[in-house]
């Protein structure tokens, strides 16, 4: 592995923590969702219907939280590095387990790999679908007037490097547009 520079030191964290507070919550949400199935079912099947009927739900929400947590935290500390790859391999076995569902290992492979490209994708892209997270400690006019001074170029840096056309015309462009028709067709443009 690459030596790691001072201020990019990882700290590892407790995988098996992490892991039962993600099933706890995965297993609460599956918990909901499997009333709202025993909910949505046509014969009532009474309240324990959540469990007994539905219970699957459960297992497999808490499966794949807790699956994910750990192997994207384990992963994390045998690397030493906090990057969405971490993050690939947590979706990956978390998508297998969901893929388990189906019985068929094509099933399993695809779940997994379609969940990782998605939670790899994401968290590469920034993790958020709100865009960058700005920092809190800079005034947000000063950003901005930042944002519209970087960019800005004189119409004559433009000209030089875009060149005339394509809307972009310098001071004096009717004059060398006539004289050069006038030289090449030998037709008289004229003045506007």
């Amino acid at each position: 592995m690459a030596p790691h520079s001072d201020e990019h030191d990882y700290h590892p964290k407790d995988a098996l923590q992490a892991t039962l507070k993600t099933t706890m919550l995965t297993g609460g949400v599956g918990l909901f969702a499997s009333a709202v199935q025993n909910t949505l079912t046509r014969k009532n099947v009474g309240p324990w219907g959540v469990f007994t009927r539905t219970g699957g739900t459960i297992g497999i929400f808490a499966a794949m939280g807790g699956t994910y947590e750990f192997v994207k935290t384990a992963s994390a500390n045998l690397r030493q590095k906090e990057d969405h790859y971490n993050v690939a391999l947590g979706g990956f076995f978390s998508g297998a387990i969901l893929g388990l569902k189906v019985r068929t290992f094509p099933a399993v492979l695809g779940y997994g790999v379609g969940l990782a490209v998605t939670l790899g994708a994401f968290e590469y892209t920034g993790g958020s679908f709100f865009g960058k997270k700005r920092d809190p400690n800079v005034d947000e006019f000063e950003r901005r007037e930042r944002i519209r001074t970087a960019y800005r170029t004189s119409g004559e840096e433009t000209l030089a490097q875009l060149g005339e056309g394509r809307g972009i015309y310098g001071p004096g462009y009717a004059e060398r547009r006539r004289e050069r028709i006038k030289e090449a067709y030998g037709i008289e443009v004229p003045a506007s």
